[in-house]
């Protein structure tokens, strides 16, 4: 049982949902960034929700299944179609041995995702099979002519409902929720006003590790340099020429840039159907002073 890669794509890696707990080793979680898309391919499946899966960035790849498969497409929309028949998005789809699955630019959003039943029987590293580009821990940026072998057969079946309407990822502005950051209190009135009232836009410098966002500088009232501190996904940095970035799942365990706010753990799924030049704005979750 075994996945062939004929052509990857702009990136493709093996995702999880990471490997939680070795922050004090300076090793950071990583996993798929949109894990809700993730869970639903391998939930329409019966696999385990640890179950790795493929990371597409804009799609554009083509893969050859060796032996009976199934597998579910998630996340970003991309045109797919099996030996030339289309493969609708959200559901389980069977693909008989040496089929070949073609996977179309992304029109919505910027990460697909493809489950195969029984998950990618990668090689785990530190407990997780999935890929950190920034620390190169687990597998390698897959190329045309790897092989990925699949998992044993789950214990449970290919569930009876086997199509879940999803909406595709919007294209327009987005709204992303956060709450104060530990650092708020470094910067002035007027940048936390501007940061919630300004619209922002994804820059070109948006990956894994992180998402620069281009609008308005957010000017300082504390100019101390700040000893490195622990930080998490969705924690928005700022630098010393004021521009924002939020921290993707491949962010370093430590950062010196103060901390103006965190995105909600609810939103962090947002984060990675973001396009370059998409426009985002941001609420204050409910609660949040």
């Amino acid at each position: 049982m075994s996945l062939h890669i004929i052509e990857p794509g702009p990136l493709a890696l093996v995702q999880d949902l990471g490997r939680p707990g070795h922050l004090r080793d300076g090793v950071g979680v990583s996993g798929a960034m949109d894990r809700g898309a993730l869970a639903l391919g391998n939930r329409l499946l019966g696999n385990p929700a640890s179950a790795a899966g493929l990371e597409l960035l804009l799609g554009g790849a083509r893969l050859r299944f060796a032996a009976p498969t199934w597998f579910a497409l998630t996340g970003a929309w991309l045109a797919a179609d099996l030996d030339g028949m289309r493969v609708e998005p959200h559901t389980a789809t069977h693909a008989a041995a040496g089929a070949e699955l073609r996977l179309g630019l992304a029109t919505h959003g910027a990460r697909g995702y493809l489950a195969v039943r029984g998950g990618i029987a990668a090689h785990p590293v530190l407990g997780s099979r999935s890929r950190d580009t920034l620390a190169a821990l687990g597998p390698k940026p897959l190329t045309a002519g790897d092989q990925l072998p699949l998992g044993p057969e789950p214990a449970l079946p290919i569930p009876a409902v086997d199509f879940v309407p999803v909406d595709p990822p919007s294209t327009g502005a987005r709204t992303i929720a956060l709450r104060p950051g530990p650092r708020q209190s470094w910067f002035t009135a007027a940048a936390w006003h501007a940061l919630l009232a300004e619209e922002w836009v994804v820059s070109a410098r948006a990956d894994r590790t992180g998402i620069r966002l281009d609008g308005p500088a957010l000017t300082r009232v504390d100019d101390r340099e700040l000893p490195s501190e622990g930080m998490l996904p969705g924690a928005i940095q700022v630098s010393p020429d004021g521009a924002p970035t939020i921290l993707g799942p491949d962010h370093p365990a430590t950062g010196g840039y103060p901390v103006i706010a965190v995105v909600t753990e609810a939103d962090l799924d947002t984060l990675a159907q973001l396009r370059p030049g998409q426009a985002v704005r941001f609420t204050l979750a409910a609660g949040a002073a």
